[in-house]
């Protein structure tokens, strides 16, 4: 029998819902994938296995009958991908309006805060980036999600949860006002006015408190950060919490104490395809203890929005130094650019050596096309940088009306017809350059695998829009970098291996006249 609360706690389970973008660059369609079966692909399996059945999750009784159906989306704080929306809307467009509709609840049930927060556009490793394409990145998925959920983001999910105090300055600017970390992201706490510093650098902030992050500049000028209770979070992504309700409402209790003073925001986080995909059934689990049993044992279910408005940080944080840090690489963001050691299992012997030419050759093509796109679009844009960030609303709506609105809104001169679809290739180069740093393509095992093979075809398409614009050579470049790069499978033996067999067999190759 479960425990209650000796006094009052909110309680949020964050859901970190992604898929990596799947679609070939040249058809928008996403290939058969086998290792889906007996699906088509993984975004489809995924729907079937979690998204549709979080947004009528069953609860049931002992008979295994069916008492009541509830949309999980309503009673967990969550972020979508935007990629992965875009995917909804047209694959499962009923699931995708069921996520919208539980938002909008979610709002009216939470004093105007809504469970959905933003997520950075591709799932880009932003401290690993440029600071233009941080920007870009942030500013797409602002733009995603106000296009989509119909307000403004308070939140917006780092993929990885991977950052630097640059990184969060630069969400500040943007006007994002809270995210969710690690808690051995964080470096050291005091009380706001305090002079004094307690050091959590080992992972000893407690997590059930909210805290401010304030701009190395200006300290008029801050974010609010939460700790994911990290314990917690791991039993219910690796271990068994998911199978129990009542177990993991004894573990949530259990995380409150009795002896805190301020209101405790017990929460957890985890990518959301643990609720059903990793863990069959498990939105079930998470249906039962949101909507039947938390708040009958003294939980009160809230969002971060909401928390924060009742109870602002009493304490400020800085969160460590240097390059960047995360949740899911104990080296801080080097799973995305070496061999650190983080790995998802392989073959015995596998190493992941071939992280650090793949991040230089990639880091090269950027460079590249950065410069390409800077002295093409200088004599095209008023401003090259704001038509590519307002590049998304070309993404979002694919219509006549939207592209005359941009030329309109952008353009230095009235383009003919030939010169716009030029001027969209240079816009569709920089979109595709900024795909080729989804964070999958580091994550897993080898070089050849689907996720490293997607990115890659991102850079061979970059790479022939900007050659069709009068840029040949880049090819050859990319791949003398990527050349370097040593496959496990001796198959494939290298970059170019890996690049001759599966990435260019992936090209779509228009049949004249046609």
């Amino acid at each position: 029998m479960s425990a209650k609360l000796t006094k009052t706690a909110y309680l949020t389970i964050h859901g970190h819902f992604y898929q990596p973008p799947r679609e070939n660059p040249w058809t928008e369609m996403i290939e058969l994938q086998p290792s889906a079966h007996p699906f088509h692909d993984w975004n489809e399996r995924i729907l079937i296995e979690c998204y549709q059945p979080n947004t009528m999750a069953q609860i049931v009784d002992g008979h295994g009958r069916v008492l009541e159906t509830v949309n999980n989306f309503r009673l967990l704080n969550f972020n979508i991908g935007p990629t992965l929306m875009a995917w909804l809307e047209k694959q499962a467009p009923i699931v995708y309006r069921y996520i919208l509709e539980a938002d909008q609840t979610s709002v009216r049930e939470h004093s105007g805060h809504g469970n959905a927060i933003a997520q950075v556009y591709n799932h880009m490793i932003l401290p690993l980036a440029q600071e233009r394409d941080q920007r870009t990145q942030i500013r797409w998925g602002i733009a995603d999600f106000k296009k989509r959920f119909r307000r403004d983001p308070e939140g917006m999910w780092l993929p990885e949860t991977a950052a630097n105090p640059r990184t969060l300055e630069i969400l500040i600017e943007e006007g994002i006002h809270f995210t969710i970390l690690a808690p051995a992201q964080a470096q050291r706490i005091r009380r706001i006015g305090s002079e004094t510093w307690e050091d959590v650098s080992h992972g000893t902030v407690d997590p059930t408190r909210p805290y401010r992050f304030f701009h190395s500049q200006d300290r008029n000028r801050w974010m609010d950060l939460f700790f994911f209770d990290g314990p917690l979070s791991r039993d219910m992504s690796f271990g068994d919490l998911l199978f129990d309700a009542k177990k993991f409402l004894n573990r949530l209790i259990h995380a409150h104490r009795s002896d805190r003073h301020h209101p405790e925001l017990v929460h957890v986080a985890t990518d959301g395809e643990t609720f059903g995909h990793h863990k069959a059934y498990g939105e079930r689990v998470i249906a039962f203890l949101l909507h039947e049993e938390a708040e009958r044992h003294g939980f009160k279910r809230t969002n971060y929005g909401e928390y924060l408005e009742k109870f602002p940080p009493q304490f400020e944080v800085q969160i460590k130094p240097g390059e960047g840090t995360s949740w899911s690489c104990a080296h801080g963001v080097a799973r995305w650019k070496e061999d650190c050691g983080c790995h998802t299992g392989g073959h015995h012997g596998w190493n992941q050596k071939w992280r650090s030419p793949l991040r230089e050759a990639v880091r090269f093509l950027e460079a590249r096309l950065a410069e390409i796109y800077q002295r093409s679009a200088e004599i095209l844009f008023k401003d090259p940088e704001v038509a590519r960030d307002d590049s998304i609303d070309l993404i979002l709506d694919r219509s006549t009306e939207s592209r005359d609105r941009f030329f309109e809104k952008h353009s230095k001169k009235n383009f003919s017809g030939s010169e716009r679809i030029e001027v969209l290739k240079l816009l569709e180069m920089e979109r595709f350059a900024m795909l080729t740093e989804t964070s999958c393509g580091w994550f897993f095992n080898d070089l050849s695998g689907i996720e490293t093979v997607q990115i890659l075809r991102y850079a061979l398409h970059s790479i022939e829009l900007a050659a069709g614009g009068g840029n040949p050579g880049l090819e050859e470049a990319f791949l003398a970098i990527l050349g370097k790069a040593k496959s496990n499978v001796p198959e494939f033996r290298d970059g170019r291996g890996v690049w001759e067999k599966l990435v260019k067999p992936g090209k779509i190759v228009s049949i004249p006249g046609n």
